[in-house]
């Protein structure tokens, strides 16, 4: 499975909140990667001007506020592509059978519609979000440990 797109809200995130800007050694060891694998990320983050580096400064910044960083932008930028794929079809089906005949268009045409409707949520979603989401769990988290050490 992919990770690049994980990969690549949890850098954003570190890059959204931290106070001097991330860079990828510090990324890297936050996301448990390699620092190449996220150089790699950001180069393709910054070519679509999501975030931005500059020679002689090291570390990243955003570019846009996060709530304006569509989750749909994310994927795109660093998946390389102009549009959500997550289904694929088998290549060969048998073409003498009834269903081999007949699976591709019907499977196509649901899996097109399925992604539609990602894409829609996807362009829906902020990386404020995430971040919002994020310190929420934090919050309760850290309130249910503070909790589980006073019993």
């Amino acid at each position: 499975m992919d990770t690049k797109f994980s990969s690549a809200i949890h850098a954003l995130i570190l890059i959204s909140e931290s106070e001097t800007p991330m860079n990828s050694d510090q990324i890297a060891a936050s996301v448990g990667t390699n620092p190449s694998y996220i150089r790699k990320l950001t180069t393709r983050l910054s070519k679509e001007g999501i975030i931005e580096g500059h020679r002689g400064i090291s570390g990243f910044r955003l570019r846009q506020k996060p709530e304006q960083i569509s989750l749909l932008d994310i994927y795109k930028a660093v998946m390389e592509t102009d549009s959500l794929h997550l289904f694929d079809i088998h290549q060969n089906p048998n073409d003498a059978c009834i269903v081999g005949h007949n699976i591709r268009p019907v499977l196509g045409s649901m899996f097109r519609g399925m992604e539609r409707d990602v894409e829609s949520r996807l362009q829906s979603m902020t990386l404020e979000d995430c971040i919002t989401d994020m310190s929420r769990y934090i919050v309760e988290h850290s309130t249910e440990k503070s909790e589980e050490s006073i019993k």
